[in-house]
């Protein structure tokens, strides 16, 4: 096939960055709360920015912990962009009724073994499904796919929306995208390829820390979702 037979291929970089860990909890789940996080461990965030490209479009969820992990980010050398939307589609799951429950004693009524608060099509009583997150979040990564096409997209969000996405990257399987972890300004990288009539997602890389060589580090890990410890493992 000569090359002006083959079809223009747009390619939109997806840099997906979940945000700092929350300290201020108390042990429950906050979903949806808007809560502060810890952005004090400045090598994480120097790490973060040597990774993430530049002149690219900033997201953020409408939730504040999002913003403080980019403004981490831009402290720790990244040039500060003109611009960052606040996009409420990027939000973690309203849990309702359980935001503010001891997270262990939930998850202890739960079965054993799963990868999230409940199954994804069941509601928080007051709250959202896992589906109901997927759908909104799916819905405004296409919305921006077009809007951004051929650039890099910067979302700073939470582990409940980087799951969404990684499951519409894996072909449309929410489910599945539950299994990744998620850890606290990890950096996931989804690439969505669009040409006529087709569109595809490549997954280079998932919850990639550029810290990890630190073992000081560790406490970057905390769960986005429910996590059972077996012994000195975990399962997410």
């Amino acid at each position: 096939m000569s090359s002006q037979n083959k079809p223009n291929v747009v390619t939109t970089r997806w840099w997906w960055v979940r945000h700092a860990p929350v300290r201020s909890d108390g042990g429950n789940i906050y979903g949806q709360t808007d809560i502060a996080c810890d952005t004090s461990d400045r090598e994480v965030f120097f790490a973060v920015a040597k990774v993430l490209p530049h002149n690219a479009v900033w997201i953020a969820s409408n939730l504040k912990r999002t913003h403080q992990t980019a403004e981490a980010i831009w402290a720790a050398g990244f040039p500060k962009p003109a611009a960052m939307s606040k996009e409420a589609g990027f939000a973690e799951q309203n849990l309702g009724e359980w935001q503010g429950m001891n997270r262990a004693a939930f998850l202890a009524s739960r079965p054993i073994g799963s990868h999230w608060f409940a199954d994804i099509n069941e509601p928080a009583p007051g709250g959202e499904s896992f589906m109901d997150l997927y759908r909104r979040t799916t819905s405004a990564i296409e919305r921006f796919s077009l809007e951004h096409a051929g650039k890099d997209v910067i979302a700073v969000a939470h582990g409940g929306t980087i799951k969404a996405a990684v499951g519409l990257a894996l072909g449309g399987q929410p489910e599945r995208g539950l299994a990744f972890d998620i850890d606290n300004c990890s950096v996931t990288r989804l690439d969505h390829f669009a040409s006529t009539g087709h569109s595809s997602w490549r997954l280079p890389f998932v919850n990639q820390q550029p810290w990890i060589a630190d073992v000081s580090h560790a406490a970057m890990h905390q769960p986005a979702g429910p996590e059972v410890i077996a012994t000195e493992s975990k399962l997410a």
